[in-house]
């Protein structure tokens, strides 16, 4: 069992940046492959980012290419992702999860979510 807790949502306007946090507890952190999903109002959830279970590979949905950098510390069970150069429409919740050794990053694979934190950027 894996509980995932997301931090550093929040208001910034386009063009700003933040750095969303997961925190993982429970067994075997390293061996999950983390996603970041997100979900705007009124949508589906969409695949954000994900890294593998070593770090050693990331894939990026094609809207935030070149603006996101997924990145985790297994010495810490955190996986984090900067977002950098928001729009408006980055505007949703983003949830963390949790894919056993997966890397598929379908929201129908992942095993374990986190609650959820909210990011807004205004025009």
């Amino acid at each position: 069992q894996v509980q995932l807790v997301e931090s550093g949502g929040g208001l910034v306007q386009a063009g700003g940046s933040l750095r969303l946090s997961c925190a993982a507890s429970g067994r075997g952190f390293s061996r999950y492959g983390m996603g970041w999903f997100r979900q705007a109002p009124g949508k589906e959830r969409d695949f954000v980012a994900g890294i593998s279970w070593s770090g050693g590979s990331t894939d990026y949905a094609d809207s935030v290419k070149g603006r996101f950098t997924i990145s985790r510390d297994n010495a810490k069970n955190t996986v984090y992702m900067q977002m950098n150069s928001l729009k408006p429409e980055d505007t949703a919740v983003y949830y963390c999860a949790a894919d056993y050794f997966g890397s598929t990053w379908s929201p129908d694979r992942m095993d374990y979510w986190g609650k959820g934190t909210l990011v807004t950027v205004s025009s």
